[in-house]
């Protein structure tokens, strides 16, 4: 049995906003799994739960660059908001977006091998570390060619989002700031990800087995709840943030526009921030200075 201590009830209180007996109770039963305790939590509290999804955890900025039908967006990290607004991390942040999207690097190992300023990125990062005194580091880039238009939106610089299109560019730019507020995880339902529907389908069919129903009415209300979560993550299926008389799929059809992608990037997604315990710091310290005396 996996020992449940106070840190790690408090990281799943922090992510999920459950009560810290239900925390305790679901890494228990998890065995300190912390994923399979927030599933755990979303099948007994629902929604509450799923508060983990829209939390970053590291700092830094996302940037864009157009030109023409070619772009990129690109996430760069440092590790306070401080330098996050720092001139030279974000003439180096821009920098790379744009040698992105003129040079097509394969990964980021790549992009730091590409010329800048006399140099390559990654001496310019190595010098730029030494002057600010925090690590920096490029995490995740895409890049964008062919036929079809471009539009981007930067909400705070802490989210942006690159659409492909065919119409309307003031509908297109819409779309964009719809996708940074909603966050839709595919443009349609079709599209999306075989195993997110399958973690959905676990939660729904623990939470309707809990009601006692028949298997039959079991059967139809996890179908339903998938159908429901279906259209809340895929895009052209989503309310449209500026008229909810409409869908977003709607609004397009009405603007003569088609949206034939996106990507979005949110600062931090996915990342485990460290997360020091003071009071168990001054504690030790303490201690220590008792031990010596």
């Amino acid at each position: 049995m996996a020992a449940i201590t106070a840190a790690l009830v408090g990281e799943l209180r922090a992510k999920t906003d459950a009560p810290m007996m239900e925390c305790k109770k679901a890494l228990t039963e998890a065995n300190g799994d912390m994923a399979k305790a927030e599933e755990i939590l979303r099948v007994k509290l629902g929604s509450k739960a799923g508060k983990a999804a829209s939390r970053v955890t590291a700092e830094g900025i996302v940037a864009s660059f157009i030109e023409g039908t070619t772009g990129a967006l690109i996430e760069v990290n440092c590790e306070t908001d401080f330098v996050s607004k720092n001139d030279d991390f974000l003439a180096f942040t821009n920098g790379c977006v744009k040698l992105v999207a003129e040079k097509n690097p394969a990964d980021v190992a790549a992009l730091l091998a590409l010329p800048m300023n006399d140099s390559t990125v990654d001496a310019v990062r190595s010098a730029l570390i030494g002057k600010i005194g925090e690590n920096i580091m490029p995490r995740r880039f895409k890049r964008f060619s062919g036929s079809n238009k471009l539009v981007s939106y930067l909400h705070g610089a802490r989210i942006g989002v690159m659409v492909e299109f065919e119409g309307d560019e003031v509908a297109a730019k819409d779309v964009a700031m719809h996708i940074a507020a909603m966050k839709p995880v595919a443009l349609s339902m079709a599209d999306v990800p075989a195993e997110a529907i399958a973690v959905e389908r676990n939660v729904a069919v623990q939470k309707a087995a809990e009601s006692g129903k028949p298997p039959e009415i079991v059967e139809k209300m996890v179908e339903g709840s998938i159908q429901k979560y279906l259209k809340e993550v895929s895009l052209l299926n989503q309310t449209f943030v500026k008229n909810d008389k409409q869908t977003v799929e709607q609004m397009l059809k009405a603007a003569n526009t088609t949206i034939k992608g996106f990507t979005m990037f949110v600062v931090g997604e996915g990342i485990e921030k460290r997360q020091d315990d003071f009071a168990a710091e001054v504690a030790a310290q303490v201690a220590a200075a008792k031990a010596t005396a």
